[in-house]
């Protein structure tokens, strides 16, 4: 194919030349993640689902594929992306959201990306096309690169074609809404995971916590009368606008209340979310990845908690003394912190890796890509 024939002399050439490469989609998700720079290499032109069959639950699509496409086309058989990839953007390809691994409300009960990733199908260091894993739930023998992929930033490679696990649409759902404190919410939430509940989704912030159930009429019906509060009508915006981060908590802290998200150009000819602090600003929106478990945090700034309280998003200063004391506060807790949005990006944007892990992630990222030339930097 052309298109992969342009690809495998662009890394080539990169490797004997010792130029890094941008990898890059549709400029969605520049933002996450260090800095980087390089040639631009467009996965764009590489699109197209490849394989769909709805009776056996997984779609094959190219890396530079919209995920908006995708998810027509998984639309017309009443089918989904269970793990709710948020897009930022009209752009968003589906290399984008595997590379990326961030996903939405249903995260906490459905999984996360690399869950749903079956097989993959990457251009290594040396322009080598690689096969990892298939079609099929069992098929894995030795390390489970395909999976191993999502959340990488393309640090190990182009990633060409992902086969995903989708999942029927639920039968039905609804949302409910109680007035309750942070604590409270915190300790009603880990209630309710010892319990038959269809829970799919949470949402507290500002005493308010969101609950959406998911499942048959009758197991809803039965969890209205065990949680109480009120039914959100139309609550289908409310979760849209968790995943794609345009809810009120998400608007920035300064005159018009601009949102965070705000589609802003980050590039002359494509655009993509941009927020004041991404030039190295101190205003800064923190990931806070914890055990649903953990205790209500102080740690000075306003919060929204989602995934059962396993995710906890954070409005604070993003210098070096603020990352430093929100670090160690979130790892006394069991959990780590990432610099989301926003803030001096040299405090480091991922939680520092224990030694041991920082030498295996190395280790592999070597074995992948020997010349160093995909996205460097862009994790660590």
């Amino acid at each position: 194919m052309p298109i992969l024939k342009h690809f495998r002399e662009q890394i080539r050439m990169a490797g004997a030349d010792g130029r890094p490469l941008r990898i890059r989609g549709g400029c969605t998700k520049d933002w996450y993640g260090q800095a980087f720079d390089g040639e631009l290499l467009d996965t764009r032109p590489y699109s197209g689902i490849v394989a769909y069959e709805p009776t056996e639950l997984v779609i094959t699509a190219r890396c530079g594929t919209p995920l908006a496409e995708i998810e027509a086309a998984l639309a017309d058989n009443r089918q989904f992306l269970a793990f709710e990839p948020p897009h930022f953007g009209s752009d968003a390809t589906l290399g984008g959201a595997v590379a990326s691994g961030l996903c939405g409300p249903r995260r906490a009960t459905a999984g996360a990306v690399r869950d749903f990733v079956l097989g993959a199908v990457l251009m290594d260091g040396q322009g080598e096309v690689l096969h990892f894993g298939g079609q099929v739930m069992k098929n894995v023998a030795g390390y489970d690169v395909s999976r191993l992929l999502a959340g990488s930033l393309g640090t190990l490679g182009l990633m060409l074609e992902h086969s995903i696990k989708v999942l029927p649409w639920p039968m039905a759902e609804t949302t409910l809404r109680l007035a309750m404190s942070e604590i409270d919410a915190l300790r009603a939430l880990n209630e309710w995971a010892g319990q038959p509940l269809p829970i799919s989704a949470s949402c507290w912030h500002a005493g308010e916590l969101t609950v959406r159930l998911s499942g048959a009429e009758p197991a809803l019906q039965a969890a209205r009368h065990v949680l109480g509060g009120e039914e959100v009508p139309d609550a289908g915006a409310f979760w849209q606008s968790l995943r794609e981060q345009q809810h009120p908590f998400f608007r920035h802290p300064r005159a018009g209340g601009d949102p965070w998200s705000d589609a802003q150009p980050t590039d002359p000819a494509r655009r993509g979310p941009r927020l004041r602090g991404d030039d190295g600003g101190q205003e800064a929106l923190w990931r806070l990845a914890l055990p649903p478990t953990a205790s209500a945090l102080v740690v000075g700034g306003e919060q929204l908690i989602e995934w059962g309280g396993a995710q906890r998003w954070l409005k604070a200063p993003g210098d070096a003394a603020s990352a430093a004391r929100i670090r160690a506060s979130v790892a006394a807790a069991g959990g780590h912190a990432t610099l989301f949005r926003g803030g001096d990006k040299s405090v480091g944007v991922f939680h520092p890796l224990p030694p041991a892990l920082a030498k295996i992630n190395e280790r592999m990222r070597t074995a992948f890509d020997p010349a160093g030339i995909f996205n460097p930097g862009r994790m660590y």
